[in-house]
C-alpha cells in the first residue's frame, strides 16, 4: 500500500514528550505537520526540530500544528525539547508502529552496513485527517521552511 496526497491519514494514538496522549482524530479542525526524524540530539535531527521552532509562531498563525516522531523514549525526547527549547511535542512511537503505517521506517544504509530506521519524511494533513502533501527524503536544514511555505 503506498499513501498519496488526497488519502486518509492512518490513525495514531502516541504517547507524547510529557505523557499526555495524542489521537489524530482528536487533532481535527487542524492543519497537522507530522514529520518522522531518525534520533534525538543528532545533527540532522537537530537542524532539523530548530527550524520547525524558529518558524512556528508561523505555522500557528495558519492553525497547524506540528509534531515531531521518532523511536526514541519520552525521557530522550524530553531532554530533546528542553536542550533547544522545542515548542511543541515529540511524539513516542518506540516500536515503529506508526513510522510504519506512514511508510517511513525501513533498512537504510550507512557506511555499508544495513540495518532499520526512520527515514525523514514529513506528512502535511489537513483538518479532516486527509493527507495534504507528503516530503519524502528530505533535507533537514531547509525542510521546515519548505513545509511553512507549502501550507
Amino acid at each position: 500500500m503506498t499513501l498519496n496526497v488526497g488519502d486518509r491519514a492512518p490513525e495514531f494514538s502516541l504517547t507524547d514528550t510529557y505523557g499526555n496522549v495524542v489521537t489524530l482524530s482528536s487533532l481535527k479542525g487542524k492543519r497537522v505537520v507530522l514529520y518522522f526524524y531518525p534520533r534525538d540530539n543528532t545533527s540532522g535531527c537537530t537542524k532539523e526540530a530548530c527550524g520547525f521552532r524558529d518558524n512556528y509562531a508561523q505555522f500557528q498563525a495558519k492553525n497547524t500544528l506540528i509534531f515531531g516522531v521518532s523511536t526514541d523514549d519520552a525521557k530522550s525526547h524530553l531532554k530533546f525539547v528542553e536542550k533547544f527549547e522545542l515548542p511543541f511535542p515529540l511524539l513516542c512511537d518506540v516500536d515503529a508502529q506508526i513510522a510504519k503505517a506512514y511508510e517511513s521506517y525501513g533498512k537504510k544504509k550507512m557506511m555499508g552496513k544495513e540495518y532499520l530506521g526512520i527515514f525523514r519524511n514529513t506528512f502535511v494533513i489537513d483538518a479532516e485527517g486527509k493527507i495534504e502533501k507528503i516530503y519524502l527524503a528530505v533535507k533537514a536544514e531547509l525542510h521546515p521552511a519548505q513545509v511553512l511555505a507549502g501550507i
